[in-house]
């Protein structure tokens, strides 16, 4: 995204406000009015000193892994300063113009008591938008609300202001994913990287795919980083929400272990034999499945490069249009282009719509260690039949299994320390301190990573006696 920023203003109260600036935007989505455009917001031209502010903020009590950082403290300080015990725009101070989304422009800002937290200020002029993009504002509103995830964003408050509609969220230092990409050689990253990365997002979608929402709009461009390096999922306003009933079963399976030559006794990941010989082991897993699989929408939006077929055909989609859109992004990732790509927007529909399989660009040094595994994980996403795609039936529990997330402790993988790649500052923090293996070759987790998993299993468990009423 390429953004001028001409002028931007400040001024202590809500009628004065003026988020005035012109930019000039290009955006890969198909549902925007048009590729680009020049805007210019001002508050200052529609707001009177009788305009009333309503705001709703969310209980940072209800907010179990992050109702005690530094963002909830400087929002509980503001409110309780306040006259009225709300926040109002007039406590925003306003550093700079981040970007222009599809429906609004988004703002750094601080507290103006308090200049320690950094959010987002995605602001929305509700009268210059069409029925269709209202009722899109109004999702991302509520699917904001629902939200408590480490990989997705926290809705701090959301103020109401005359015909704009602002939501103050997670401010990511470190950009997005389509940026740190271009920065890389060949637009593309180790296999190491995208695994991790790919398992966040895959994290993130479960649990939304969860919560009934259907996504609708994966790409590096709306996988923001945090400041500690891990990701964000962020523009909610394509989702469409669904029916999900939640099922919880015990798996029993084989699980073949490699072998040793140790002379017996047990190893950390299990028991061997004397000789090496491969061992089967007998294992109970307790699988966990909440997949909107009746999910069902006629709307074509997205952005066109990962467009899953049976959205184009127009005669319906459900859940199975963000496995695809997965799959897009790990080859993305990966070839530093996108599987379908023709010479314009309409050629790469035709190919996405036609009969051809996924074809791999033969690249030097791609055969390293997990790109067969990779390549099979993407061949298996890319089924244009979403009946017989992976993740459609079961979702991120399928896909969780398959041998390219091999080794990923997923209770703990908010803690695993990011990939270091150009572009990316992670900021050091507790959570990385233990994320390495001891001179056995075992994982050995921090107190920290210990409590996340037993909420990861909390969780879990609430969802289990749900599905047991």
């Amino acid at each position: 995204m390429d953004i001028e920023e001409t002028q931007l203003y400040r001024s202590p109260s809500d009628t004065d406000l003026d988020f005035s600036f012109t930019s000039t935007a290009t955006d890969r989505t198909i549902a925007s009015s048009s590729a680009r455009s020049s805007l210019t917001l001002s508050f200052n031209d529609c707001l009177s000193t009788a305009t009333a502010t309503t705001t709703t903020t969310t209980a940072a009590s209800s907010l179990h892994h992050r109702k005690y950082d530094r963002h909830w403290s400087a929002i509980e300080t503001a409110t309780n300063l306040s006259t009225d015990g709300r926040l109002h725009l007039r406590h925003l101070k306003l550093l700079r113009h981040l970007g222009t989304g599809n429906l609004g422009r988004v703002f750094l800002c601080q507290l103006r008591d308090s200049n320690n937290a950094n959010f987002a200020l995605k602001v929305i002029d509700k009268d210059s938008l069409t029925k269709k993009k209202l009722s899109q504002v109004k999702m991302e509103g509520e699917i904001l609300s629902m939200l408590d995830h480490p990989f997705l964003p926290t809705l701090y408050a959301h103020l109401e202001v005359s015909h704009y509609s602002c939501l103050l969220i997670d401010y990511c230092p470190n950009g997005d994913l389509h940026s740190v990409l271009r920065k890389q050689p060949g637009n593309r990253l180790p296999v190491q990287a995208v695994k991790f990365f790919a398992a966040e997002v895959l994290v993130a979608l479960e649990y939304l795919h969860a919560l009934g929402v259907v996504y609708r709009d994966l790409k590096p461009e709306n996988i923001l980083l945090r400041e500690d390096g891990h990701i964000m999922l962020s523009d909610f306003d394509l989702c469409f929400k669904s029916d999900v009933v939640p099922t919880y079963d015990r798996r029993v399976h084989s699980k073949r272990m490699a072998g040793s030559m140790r002379k017996g006794g047990d190893h950390c990941f299990g028991t061997f034999s004397r000789r090496g010989v491969v061992v089967e082991e007998e294992v109970v897993e307790e699988e966990f499945v909440a997949e909107p699989t009746a999910a069902l929408s006629r709307s074509c939006v997205g952005t066109h490069e990962y467009l899953a077929p049976e959205l184009l055909s127009g005669k319906g989609h459900g859940n199975g249009v963000d496995w695809w859109a997965f799959g897009v992004l790990i080859y993305e990732l990966l070839y530093g282009t996108t599987p379908f790509k023709g010479g314009s927007k309409e050629s790469t529909l035709r190919n996405i719509a036609s009969s051809k399989h996924v074809n791999f660009h033969v690249m030097e040094g791609e055969d390293g260690k997990g790109m067969e595994e990779a390549r099979d994980l993407i061949e298996k996403l890319l089924v244009k039949d979403p009946r017989q795609r992976l993740g459609c039936t079961k979702g991120a529990t399928d896909i969780k299994r398959h041998r390219f997330f091999d080794g990923i402790k997923w209770p703990l993988i908010r803690n695993y320390k990011p990939p270091e790649v150009r572009g990316l500052v992670a900021k050091k923090g507790k959570s990385h301190s233990s994320s390495g293996a001891s001179d056995r070759g075992c994982f050995i987790p921090s107190e920290e990573m210990l409590v996340d998993a037993v909420e990861e299993g909390r969780w879990r468990w609430r969802w289990r006696q749900l599905v047991e009423k």
